[in-house]
């Protein structure tokens, strides 16, 4: 079973073959990339009646495309993302070979890494504060426990609160401003006994003490 390792575009029936599909697929070996051998896998397409050749690339650490498809290049340069980059075999071959090249390679490593320092550490201290993750979790389900809890009673209150006053329009949340606001008001009826009492005094003093007379 040979698995598509990327997405390509069938030459014969012009359709899109995702990454992933399954084939069963021929397989021979061709080459050898230094002791690596070099693998093809000729495969039918499933949408159509075209034949579709794949063999891998040590060198690239990939696959190649050898007929009856085209690849869907999403390709990015390693080196522009800063991902570290497979040495190159002239590379390798100058790096044994020739001492000056084998210090400049190792200068210029030394100087990457310099600079890759302060990601580096800060990276581990966010790792750092992660490491215990069972505690973390611990925290942060208690956390939620108690937020729930704490909801489920506002609620019951304010139902509660509904059910005593009639009300079926639904109350929102008390505010800090609420209470303090409800602090400054004072509740008194619109007289006092002593205003009441001297009201009473005035209107019987006023009253006139004769019956009117009968016209």
């Amino acid at each position: 079973r040979f698995e598509m390792p990327y997405n390509i575009w069938c030459d014969g029936c012009k359709n899109h073959i995702g990454m992933g599909v399954r084939y069963n697929a021929e397989k021979k070996k061709v080459g050898t990339y230094y002791t690596t051998p070099i693998y093809r896998f000729r495969m039918k397409c499933h949408l159509c009646v075209n034949y579709i050749e794949l063999q891998t690339d040590p060198a690239s650490c990939d696959y190649v495309i050898v007929s009856g498809a085209r690849r869907k290049e999403e390709r990015w340069d390693m080196g522009d993302n800063g991902q570290l980059l497979p040495t190159e075999r002239e590379a390798k071959e100058r790096l044994e070979t020739d001492a000056m090249f084998r210090l400049e390679h190792g200068a210029a490593d030394r100087a990457t890494l310099r600079r890759a320092v302060p990601t580096l550490a800060t990276l581990q201290e966010a790792q750092s504060a992660w490491k215990d993750d069972f505690a973390l979790n611990s925290r942060l389900r208690q956390r939620f426990r108690e937020e729930k809890k704490t909801l489920r009673e506002e609620e019951e209150e304010a139902a509660a609160l509904q059910a005593k006053l009639g009300l079926s329009i639904p109350l929102v949340p008390e505010e800090e401003e609420d209470r303090r606001l409800a602090a400054l008001l004072k509740y008194r009826s619109p007289h006092s006994y002593e205003e009441k009492q001297r009201l009473k005094r005035t209107e019987i003093s006023s009253r006139s003490w004769f019956p009117a007379a009968a016209g």
